[in-house]
């Protein structure tokens, strides 16, 4: 049985707060719009995470919170894991190679530059940035996400909210 993940960077954040750490950021009035906007998007195409985790910075969380409720995924099954806020590529490789294999699908929910970073070292497909409310789907064709390394999934699709604004 194959393994899904889904990639998804936080939402537009607010940085009109002079002082406020990085941590503690919110989502600002284009982020408020785009984080459901995403939700309704990645519904209809079909995505049902058997797990969500999340970084825990307010930014990360929000844009979970928003996406988790489009998507009918209780929200209070959403994993929160500090190892995702400043994380390595490595740190979340390692990350998913601990996920338990009776999760199918998983939908991570963090910050750039390490999600594009991670993406394009899994897929080796050039993505450059993945966007504000972007998100990614890797197909990895085996059983365990232990196996997960360098080159191993192929790119389902890269959506972001832009694609969906006239």
């Amino acid at each position: 049985m194959a393994r899904i993940l889904y990639l998804v960077r936080h939402a537009k954040s607010d940085w009109s707060v002079p002082g406020q750490s990085d941590f503690d950021r919110a989502l600002n009035k284009r982020g408020l719009f785009d984080a459901p906007l995403m939700g309704k998007i990645l519904k209809e195409l079909h995505v049902k995470p058997d797990l969500a985790i999340s970084s825990p910075a307010l930014r990360a969380k929000t844009t979970a919170e928003y996406i988790s409720e489009q998507l009918e995924y209780p929200l209070e099954k959403i994993s929160y894991d500090e190892e995702i806020y400043e994380a390595s590529p490595r740190t979340l490789l390692r990350l998913i190679n601990n996920l338990d294999d009776k999760n199918k699908s998983v939908m991570l929910f963090g910050h750039n530059p390490t999600f594009t970073y991670l993406a394009e070292y899994l897929s080796k497909e050039q993505l450059d940035n993945i966007p504000t409310a972007g998100a990614v789907k890797l197909h990895f064709e085996f059983d365990s996400w232990s196996l997960v390394t360098e080159g191993s999934a192929e790119m389902i699709w890269f959506e972001y909210p832009k694609k969906y604004k006239t």
